[in-house]
């Protein structure tokens, strides 16, 4: 395995920075409130059609393909139904909506030109993003830019995240692995809960399964414990990834890229703050 090259470290240093400016969606009672507001009451109501409904009325086969990790009878129950309750454009007023009212909590202090310039060269990255392949990063690219900064700083960071992620999904499949041998794999590494994989639908016997599949690939021990030649493995997924996240932090250049990484710190620390003990959602690290 080489090392990785500049272009993908960059790629998943600003990826620490984004995520969570999306991830307020996910994590702020605002989000979810908006939502509510709409029909959409119940947590995965509101998170399948919001990050859904970019596709429009989409029935579930192509959620279960894109989201990946879900499994498919918990999609099912959500999709089509949830557009019986709002429709695609309601939806996404309603994540924005969430979305903007929580990043405007977390970021009062700061002036509305450090949002505004943040926006400006997340939107500029976002613009760069090459999504052919991406059907997620493809689906939010093409939606309308926000008209305030708060709202063109959150859809930006999303369809990046989206890019990112239908890259990830693809270096999971081209390296063999299944939804739950991904999860079940993960949980391994972190000494994860099983409920980090229960919670997405999955049962305790296709947990166990995966975890044979994943011993007999020598990816794990008869303990459960990561075996040295599958994080070498899994290493290389991720350096794909980011390797495959690269051009827009290469179309935007080294000098904008060090600003927007300034002007999103205070911006994902707060978002940090969102996450409480047990939470199934992981943010990357950020530095220091």
């Amino acid at each position: 395995m080489t090392a990785l090259d500049e272009p993908g470290r960059t790629a998943r240093s600003m990826w620490a920075y984004f995520e969570p400016v999306h991830a307020v969606t996910y994590l702020h009672p605002r989000a979810r409130a908006a939502y509510e507001a709409v029909g959409l009451r119940g947590y995965w109501r509101g998170y399948f059609a919001g990050r859904a409904a970019p596709l429009g009325a989409t029935e579930a086969a192509p959620v279960i393909a894109t989201f990946f990790t879900f499994a498919p009878p918990m999609v099912a129950r959500a999709l089509p139904a949830v557009w019986r309750l709002a429709t695609p454009s309601e939806a996404l007023r309603a994540r924005l909506t969430g979305a903007v009212q929580a990043l405007a909590e977390l970021t009062y202090e700061l002036p509305e030109s450090h949002l505004a310039e943040a926006a400006d060269l997340l939107e500029r990255a976002a613009a760069a993003a090459q999504t052919a392949g991406r059907v997620l990063g493809a689906a939010n690219a093409a939606l309308p830019v926000g008209e305030y900064p708060l709202a063109r700083l959150w859809q930006a960071a999303t369809t990046l995240r989206e890019h990112r992620g239908d890259g990830h999904v693809a270096a999971l499949v081209a390296a063999g692995l299944d939804p739950m041998e991904t999860l079940t794999w993960r949980v391994a590494r972190d000494g994860s809960p099983p409920q980090y994989l229960l919670g997405r639908g999955w049962s305790e016997e296709q947990w166990h399964a995966a975890r044979e599949r994943l011993t007999r690939r020598g990816w794990l021990t008869g303990d459960g414990t990561t075996t040295e030649q599958s994080r070498a493995e899994f290493q290389a997924i991720e350096d794909a990834t980011d390797r495959a996240a690269a051009h827009p932090w290469q179309a935007l250049g080294d000098q904008d890229t060090d600003r927007l990484r300034e002007l999103l710190e205070p911006i994902a620390r707060s978002g940090h703050t969102l996450l409480s003990e047990g939470s199934p959602l992981v943010l990357p690290a950020l530095p220091g």
